[in-house]
């Protein structure tokens, strides 16, 4: 018998001419039937794009799943997802009943560092689902900032630079996730201490369409502390110093008197009340 040409029928048309068809190992791709899949409890995407999901779902009728799925074997011929609920979704949304999958071998801690690290990879999670995700192989997995950028094949720095975004009020989160602002405006904002601020430029940004670069500008003069001019005190001639003494002895009153090298300045005459004033304006009225 001629055998089929399995060309443009994705890997479950490769792996039912391979004749591997029920065979479930952790080393082989195996076809399983999707009804037999549960979800993923640890899966790390929250959302999904609908019309992303047709479009893979489209792709998947005329071609196949060109890359399987990762699932644990669960007892009672049933498996749970550990990554690829995008793809499981779309093949459900083609009308596929089985779907080629690598079967795993984990309990629920090295799932969930599994479905983690695997998912980390890849490029359609967006800044602060990564970034939780990175929080949770901390705090779950009791993984390091060092080991966990080992395990991910990320520099610790850019591990640092996600992990600050948690941080961003829940606003900022949402822009970020919903690509209101770049990556680059939020590590920029990051850098402003308080949230007021920090949501005043977020909507600026939005508003005014800044770039990054401008915003960390705006940022940058900021957090740069104002420099107050220093007014160089002049130190006044011995003449003026005698006519600020005998004004104050006048009036009573201790006279501020400035003067610059320009020759200009000021004389007051502070008082302490409204008799007070009415003291001085009697002085001032005799010198007339």
């Amino acid at each position: 018998m001629a055998k089929r040409n399995a060309l443009g029928r994705g890997l479950g048309a490769l792996i039912d001419d391979a004749g591997q068809e029920h065979i479930v190992t952790a080393d082989a791709i195996n076809e399983i039937d999707i009804d037999k899949i549960e979800a993923n409890p640890f899966q790390p995407r929250t959302g999904f794009n609908e019309e992303a999901l047709e479009e893979l779902a489209k792709s998947i009728k005329e071609l196949g799943i060109i890359q399987p799925i990762t699932v644990r074997n669960l007892n009672d011929n049933k498996f749970q997802l550990i990554s690829g609920e995008r793809r499981l979704r779309a093949a459900q949304l083609a009308g596929l009943k089985r779907i080629p999958a690598f079967i795993r071998f984990a309990d629920d801690q090295g799932m969930l560092e599994m479905a983690l690290v695997e998912n980390i990879q890849r490029e359609d999670l967006d800044s602060i689902e990564i970034a939780i995700s990175y929080q949770r192989l901390i705090e779950e997995c009791k993984l390091t900032q060092e080991s966990m950028s080992e395990r991910v094949g990320k520099k610790r720095s850019t591990v640092s630079n996600y992990l600050r975004l948690l941080k961003l009020p829940a606003e900022i989160q949402l822009g970020i996730r919903d690509k209101q602002i770049s990556m680059g405006h939020a590590r920029a904002l990051v850098n402003v201490d308080n949230d007021k601020t920090q949501l005043d430029i977020y909507y600026k940004i939005i508003d005014e369409g800044l770039s990054v670069r401008k915003t960390e500008d705006i940022i940058r003069d900021i957090n740069t502390p104002k420099t107050k001019e220093k007014k160089e005190k002049v130190r006044l001639p011995e003449e003026y110093q005698q006519l600020k003494k005998h004004l104050t002895e006048h009036f009573n009153s201790v006279i501020d008197f400035n003067r610059n090298n320009k020759g200009s300045g000021k004389i007051v005459i502070p008082f302490k009340s409204d008799e007070d004033l009415e003291r001085i304006m009697g002085i001032i009225d005799k010198m007339k």
